[in-house]
């Protein structure tokens, strides 16, 4: 009962309901206050993102230069080729059923101003340091520098703004994401659109949940086919894993249970151990299910731009800076938010609103991202023979080296 309290759901979902219930009383200069905190919280959000892209995505990819050659590109390969089906399965499910579960006309104002309309007492400028594209492409060019030129001292210093970033947002961003969702709730309730709000977003989370057991279908379709295995069999096998995954919300914590059932799912041992760890960094489709089509359903409420166009390019973006989300709950999201206010123009609002909606559903993520994992390691395991070099303990201790930094997220629920 004590870890369910304290964790980071039950917490979100005390804010809101506070925010609702405060909302509906809340004199002005209690709104102004609000909207002061969210204003200068979402504005320091903005400053750290590049950091946070820079700090984990750096040595993530240095260190995975540093691992098992061809099979770990390829298993890289494959668990950002699922998280692009995955996205671009979200976008197209969002086509089909957005015009009966949202219809066509109807928009959320409460989340499609560009500003909260109470004005904050005062504002601090928090400009980042270079954009969000910028940091990707400085942590490519830096990662594959370090690896080319073995620059273990730059690494070592890499390694230690890894520590500070999470440290930052262990102690700073996420304990206080339950107060930005209360001052974002706060703000819309005294504005009367939050009902309007939940009634909307209500059917996207049933809809979200579906959508990422369906995701694992596919998956291990794909994966049976590899194998000449009964898919559902194998995905019978991988229940342990999911169900341990939705009560820690952590891939970090299920890497033992993860591992245990790809190899009763007909995993060789080695493979396991080498793609299981992993993937648990770096595959991380049930959170870009949910991401992608809460961002779509926003989108489609607020009369946004939801080409098809623009939200592959979020999807393609998203895989990539997700290879070192947080190693935290709710740190996929907040990673994912720089993305969200680049390119696809997101607001304070919005972005709230997306923390809650990715919160609601956060085990359900992590569960379908570490069964996932499974399916990836049969298919590897079938390419590779189930040996992924000549020297397998050497390679599983580099791939967990590589996975263990960053876990929980998607590491934690992704």
């Amino acid at each position: 009962m004590k870890k369910i309290l304290n964790s980071l759901l039950t917490k979100i979902v005390i804010a809101i309901v506070l925010g609702i219930l405060v909302g509906l009383v809340a004199p002005d200069w209690l709104s102004r206050g609000t909207a002061t905190f969210s204003k200068l919280f979402g504005n320091f959000l903005s400053f750290i993102i590049p950091l946070i892209i820079i700090g984990l995505i750096t040595p993530a990819i240095s260190e995975f230069g540093k691992g098992a050659g061809k099979w770990l590109g390829v298993t890289a390969a494959l668990a950002y080729a699922s998280t692009l089906v995955a996205g671009t399965y979200a976008i197209a499910a969002g086509y089909l059923t957005f015009p009966t579960l949202l219809g066509e006309s109807t928009k959320l104002g409460g989340v499609s101003e560009p500003e909260t309309s109470f004005e904050p007492f005062f504002e601090i400028a928090m400009d980042p340091i270079f954009g969000v594209m910028t940091a990707l492409i400085t942590s490519f060019v830096i990662g594959l520098g370090i690896v080319a030129v073995r620059a273990t001292t730059i690494h070592e210093g890499f390694l230690e703004l890894r520590k500070i970033v999470n440290t930052t947002i262990s102690k700073i961003i996420v304990p206080l994401l339950p107060l930005y969702i209360f001052a974002i709730f706060e703000n819309m309730t005294a504005k009367k659109e939050v009902w309007d709000i939940i009634m909307k977003m209500l059917p996207i989370v049933v809809l979200a949940f579906v959508l990422t057991a369906i995701m694992l279908v596919l998956q291990f379709t794909a994966a049976g086919v590899a194998k000449g295995r009964n898919p559902l069999v194998m995905l019978g096998k991988m229940l342990p894993a999911y169900a341990t995954a939705l009560g820690t919300s952590s891939s970090a914590a299920t890497i033992p249970v993860t591992t245990r059932c790809a190899e009763d799912a007909g995993v060789s041992k080695p493979v396991a151990n080498f793609v299981i760890p992993l993937c648990a960094t770096i595959h991380l489709a049930g959170s870009t299910v949910k991401i992608t089509l809460f961002a779509f359903a926003i989108l489609w409420t607020t009369h946004g731009d939801y080409s098809f166009a623009s939200l592959l390019g979020f999807v393609a973006m998203l895989g990539v800076s997700m290879i070192a989300a947080p190693g935290v709950p709710g740190g996929a999201i907040v990673t994912a938010s720089a993305l969200l206010a680049e390119q696809l123009a997101f607001n304070e609002s919005q972005v709230g609103l997306m923390v809650a909606l990715y919160v609601a559903l956060d085990s359900f993520g992590t569960a379908t991202n570490v069964t996932g994992d499974g399916a990836i390691a049969a298919i590897v395991d079938r390419l590779s023979g189930g040996k992924v070099s000549d020297d397998d303990d050497e390679e599983v201790a580099t791939a967990e080296n590589a996975a263990s930094p960053t876990t929980a997220e998607g590491p934690a629920a992704a």
